[in-house]
């Protein structure tokens, strides 16, 4: 679950990381209203789940109560447009009117998981405000890495290594490191899976600020975390992948036409890689996981067959706890409730696999089965010709 920005920094405010004051706003009168109770000139930014604002023209320095309200009215309602959102953008449904800061210097900081190191890592450079993605591929000796013990925690020496690393004089030594684990104490108490300041500004004063916030929290925390889940935007979300969330269906939409429904999320990867190497392009990840019931089946593909974009669905079941019966009739079911005519391809093995079958054959549909994945790549290839 992603955060807006004016969310996230005052989620970094309680935990002492400082930010420039700001109000967020959802209607001109609001943001002007906000404009006269912070200190001009003012920032004034669309606030959507995506980064390139700035680029897209989310971002604008103004510095009249005017202006402020102009620039406000022109962003909510609109679709924002930036490189990490697509063509069709991201609504604006609120802005952040939010005091402008003179930067002298800007820096990036943020707190991931790291999959080779197996643990939580702090990244920094002093290059921020850029493309972090285009530093580590043009200048990676600029990106400091920093791996946290899991039992130990991050380490005041290591937030010091880091202040030391990316050239800081010394009156910002501490403050940097602290700030360095006041994140930690966040990515902990409300189980994040990124935190990112970019950029993490050295203001005319000779202060750290943090000019911008990104908090992504774990979906499978939330349950942890019932005061957060308020903060949840659904209109930022995918339609499709708002609805399975709901239902605890893991679904992914991606940018390909091939649907796919597959119980276990390695088989769901071996069975996107296997369309890939087809030639073909995945619609989707889709695991209706090891326990589904029929009628959560029939709502996965349901799903699943709402996407325009897929024109043909491969599914690739094995037949364990998830009964091959019980998903051919979920299938059958989606198919009849959405009239779908969309042909399917079938690999099903394991448990009741020949009684999934007879469903599936008995059903009317355009089905075609196949035993192995390398039948299945001869016959998407074939699709493609």
């Amino acid at each position: 679950m992603k955060l807006h920005e004016y969310q996230s920094k005052e989620m970094f405010s309680r935990y002492g990381i400082p930010v420039p004051r700001g109000i967020a706003a959802s209607t001109r009168e609001e943001a002007i209203e906000a404009a006269q109770n912070l200190d001009g000139p003012w920032v004034v930014k669309a606030q959507v789940h995506a980064g390139g604002r700035g680029k897209a023209g989310g971002i604008k320095v103004v510095s009249t109560h005017d202006e402020v309200g102009n620039a406000a009215e022109a962003l909510l309602g609109s679709r924002l447009v930036t490189h990490q959102t697509g063509p069709e953008g991201a609504p604006v449904h609120k802005v952040l009117v939010e005091e402008a800061t003179k930067v002298s210097h800007e820096l990036y900081v943020a707190l991931m998981i790291d999959r080779g190191f197996r643990g939580p890592v702090v990244i920094a450079s002093a290059s921020g405000g850029m493309d972090i993605e285009e530093v580590a591929a043009t200048t990676p000796e600029r990106i400091l890495k920093e791996g946290i013990d899991p039992v130990l925690g991050l380490q005041p020496f290591q937030g010091r290594r880091l202040a030391y690393g990316l050239g800081l004089p010394q009156e910002l030594i501490r403050p940097a490191s602290q700030i360095a684990l006041s994140l930690y104490d966040i990515f902990i108490d409300n189980d994040c899976s990124l935190l990112e300041i970019n950029p993490l500004a050295i203001d005319e004063a000779g202060k750290l600020v943090a000019l911008d916030a990104k908090v992504d929290l774990e979906d499978d925390a939330m349950f942890r975390h019932h005061d957060l889940l308020p903060l949840r935007d659904r209109e930022q979300e995918d339609e499709l992948e708002a609805q399975a969330l709901e239902n605890n269906i893991a679904y992914v939409k991606l940018d390909g036409y091939v649907g796919c429904l597959v119980n276990g999320a390695g088989l769901a990867m071996a069975t996107m890689d296997v369309i890939q190497n087809a030639g073909a392009r995945p619609a989707n990840f889709l695991d209706v996981g090891g326990g589904a019931s029929e009628d959560k089946v029939a709502l996965a593909v349901s799903i699943m067959l709402s996407d325009p974009e897929v024109t043909q669905v491969l599914v690739n079941v094995f037949g364990g706890i998830l009964r091959c019966d019980i998903a051919a009739g979920g299938i059958v079911k989606a198919w009849r409730d959405s009239n779908s005519q969309l042909p399917m391809l079938v690999r099903m093995r394991g448990t009741n696999v020949d009684e999934g079958k007879d469903i599936l054959r008995g059903s009317g549909l355009d089905v075609t089965f196949a035993d192995t994945l390398t039948e299945v790549s001869a016959a998407l290839s074939a699709s493609l010709r």
